[in-house]
């Protein structure tokens, strides 16, 4: 439950594999993602797309010595890249520098990210999409709304991926109490930027000072910034976004594949509350979405959290969904 990693990246000799498309594949994320997902045996069949250098991308990839085929498109390629495809993950757009916040990011990749929905639309609109691309609490809704003007939206298979922030919460805590991070579980709902991240603390099995809480909160929900902080200017959390990007589509597959009681936080579309959309623990199975679970009984303090979240990934969500029906 909630991400847990090892063996079951690799899959045996009777499992589904999957084509899977990688779409930002010559970016920061998108290249150490793409190795992750070539090194996967649940993967058969590798596209990597972008506007530029995805061709030389796939070219190093294809000499690594796992059986998943690599080819890589640019330009106006895209339909071939996505073409039978059934996972296609989204970490296209530009990424945070020193200063900026998700939200800076809007006007760029709203954009981006609503071009791609259009050409997933037309080309695999049953594959199962996962958006990396910030701001999540406002592309997920753009790529909804644009599946839906096409007429192909499966709520079941959208699914935004917030995953790092349980990565970092199963980390930090780890890190605090010197456990081994294998056996440690933090769920993580709301959203994903600053205060729409609501770790939940009090069910990780861990006694805390009011302290340490605040400090775990605050580092979980602005972890993004630490990492920006420190590549002075010179990228934001690429590393490890790849990394839990993959982790999902992992598990996702295996979910796909048969794999039973695979749950995992994700931003889907939701009625766990009174918000269209919101990232709680997920149930998933073989054609995406299978359940969609309550959230976790949570604490007086991350109570407080959870009100600071809806007003801002409120405002957040109808951001995107006016982006996409305007534009």
């Amino acid at each position: 439950m909630f991400t847990r990693t090892g063996a079951r990246m690799f899959a045996a000799s009777n499992t589904l594999l999957h084509k899977v498309a990688v779409l930002g594949a010559a970016g920061g994320i998108g290249q150490p993602l793409s190795l992750l997902m070539k090194n996967s045996m649940l993967t058969s069949d590798l596209t990597l797309y972008d506007i530029v250098n995805t061709p030389g991308v796939a070219a190093d990839l294809s000499h690594i010595c796992t059986p998943a085929k690599v080819t890589g498109f640019m330009g106006d390629d895209i339909g071939a890249a996505l073409k039978g495809r059934d996972v296609v993950i989204i970490p296209a757009g530009v990424p945070r520098k020193p200063g900026m916040t998700r939200d800076d990011l809007f006007n760029t990749n709203a954009s981006i990210v609503k071009k791609l929905a259009e050409a997933c639309a037309q080309h695999c609109p049953n594959a199962a999409f996962l958006i990396i691309s910030n701001p999540v609490n406002s592309t997920v809704p753009i790529f909804a709304e644009t599946l839906k003007k096409a007429g192909v939206y499966n709520p079941a298979k959208l699914f935004g991926v917030t995953t790092l922030d349980l990565v970092r919460a199963r980390t930090f805590v780890a890190e605090l109490k010197g456990a081994d991070v294998n056996k440690v579980c933090v769920p993580v709902v709301g959203g994903h930027s600053g205060a729409t991240i609501v770790p939940i603390l009090s069910q990780c099995g861990f006694t805390f000072t009011d302290d340490e809480i605040a400090q775990l909160t605050h580092r979980i929900q602005f972890g993004g910034d630490e990492v920006v902080k420190a590549k002075a200017g010179a990228g934001s959390a690429t590393l490890s976004m790849a990394y839990a990007g993959a982790q999902f589509a992992f598990r996702l597959m295996a979910a796909m594949n048969g794999e039973k009681d695979v749950v995992e936080c994700t931003f889907v579309e939701s009625k766990v509350n009174e918000l269209p959309f919101f990232s709680s623990p997920v149930r998933l199975g073989k054609n995406g979405v299978e359940e969609i679970l309550p959230v976790p009984e949570h604490s007086a303090y991350e109570a407080g959290l959870m009100e600071a979240c809806m007003k801002d990934l409120k405002g957040n969500i109808e951001k995107g969904v006016q982006f996409a029906n305007s534009a």
